[in-house]
């Protein structure tokens, strides 16, 4: 098989990343459907891939025999356990946005109907499939057997506000807690890079800066009605550099389809992310730590701050012959025996965020989910369904532990 056909079900952001990869690559894959029940992201994609328009997913199943070799599920983290499992009952091989569910129940049951139905599944834990990932891991052994890792996520001031303030994951109830949003990333590449799965985690975090409380005198609940102009979390400063600074992609068509002068100052003045941050209804962390216990003795650090500039993230691993010090693009090597350093950096791949393509994971995890499904070898894929429900397991665990202030055993 040379060319696949894809199925994109949920055209934003994610789903609009994956199917760009194919318009990039039409040698491997080809976008046949969308389902997507806004029509402006909808049409959008239909039009560039001239490919089928369905509202709902369930028209696409409701058809009684597949219309594409895989399907990319890019929904809401709530939206995605019906989807996953008609689809693998269907014989579609899977592309799954991370996290793979909102509940471990739920990530259990998808990772069985996947098995049962002998259907590739990709999680997109993407930080596996960037070039600096393959140089850290090639880098290892050169520093022995890993004896303790630290890691940092600078998630970013103003991508706190945007999206676990302001956006779609701010609040708990309605999407999940921000460990699972955000940092599920970063537990399950700690475990890729480290080598083995987790075994026993703690935590503490919470919510610090992003209240009522912290409101400053005179402020507005929208930005656009609000007098004070020495705000850092200020949208009007925050979306307009963007647009300024010749950026027509994400995060601005989280905001608007079509960013525009006109159609950013609608959106800010009438929508979600006009908001004040100190006056949404967000209920998730802005901080928070984990303690990692991995099977065979390592142990690890997780850090995640809302409070930094958005960068890539920075790793350092010890080992018994020497350490690691990695900051997303390059990585430094200390060996005992000889007492020096050596610098190697990685291709140039793009930035951290998603519009500059989480550093070649975008890419990476749609050539290896397409190269699977085309030769049929799943070795291809890095993020399968047992590795990632580990991963999973670990981060709910960790919540848990941050709640209850216990040590949790993964299990």
């Amino acid at each position: 098989m040379s060319q696949i056909t894809i199925a994109i079900v949920g055209a934003g952001s994610r789903g609009g990343s994956y199917a760009d990869w194919v318009a990039r690559h039409p040698e491997h894959a080809r976008v046949v459907a969308v389902a997507e029940p806004r029509v402006e992201y909808r049409d959008k994609l239909v039009t560039a891939h001239e490919a089928e328009a369905f509202t709902d997913w369930r028209e696409i199943i409701a058809r009684g025999e597949r219309i594409a070799d895989a399907v990319a599920i890019c929904t809401q983290d709530a939206d995605h356990l019906e989807p996953a499992l008609a689809f693998a009952a269907a014989g579609y091989h899977i592309l799954l946005e991370k996290p793979l569910a909102p509940t471990e129940d739920e990530c259990r049951r998808i990772v069985a109907a996947c098995a049962e139905a002998k259907v590739m599944l990709a999680v997109c834990h993407v930080l596996r499939y960037t070039p600096y990932t393959a140089l850290v891991r090639q880098a290892l052994p050169r520093i022995g057997k890993i004896v303790s890792i630290q890691h940092l996520e600078p998630v970013g001031f103003w991508h706190q506000a945007h999206s676990f303030v302001r956006g779609n994951w701010r609040n708990t109830a309605e999407s999940t807690f921000m460990l699972l949003a955000k940092s599920c990333h970063d537990i399950d590449w700690l475990q890729y890079v480290v080598g083995a799965p987790i075994s026993r985690v703690s935590s503490f975090g919470g919510l610090a800066h992003f209240t009522r409380d912290n409101q400053p005198a005179g402020a507005a609940d929208r930005c656009t009605d609000c007098a004070l102009t020495d705000c850092s979390y200020d949208a009007r400063k925050i979306y307009n550099r963007f647009f300024d600074e010749g950026r027509r992609g994400w995060p601005l068509t989280i905001l608007t389809p079509d960013p525009t002068a006109e159609t950013l100052d609608e959106a800010l003045r009438d929508g979600p992310y006009g908001r004040c941050v100190y006056a949404c209804d967000n209920d998730v962390v802005d901080h928070q730590v984990v303690a990692l216990e991995f099977e065979g003795g390592a142990s690890g650090a997780f850090t995640m701050t809302a409070f930094n500039e958005q960068a890539h993230r920075k790793t350092r691993i010890f080992g018994t012959h020497g350490e690691l010090d990695g900051d997303g693009e390059s990585v430094r090597v200390f060996e005992f025996a000889t007492r020096t350093w050596e610098n190697v950096e990685a291709e140039s791949t793009g930035d951290a965020s998603a519009s500059g393509g989480h550093g070649g994971g975008d890419d990476g995890i749609m050539a290896a989910f397409t190269a699977a499904v085309r030769t049929g070898d799943p070795e291809h894929i890095r993020s399968g369904g047992e590795a990632s429900l580990n991963s999973h397991l670990a981060v709910f665990a960790a919540e848990r532990a941050r709640l209850r202030g216990t040590v949790e055993t993964v299990r």
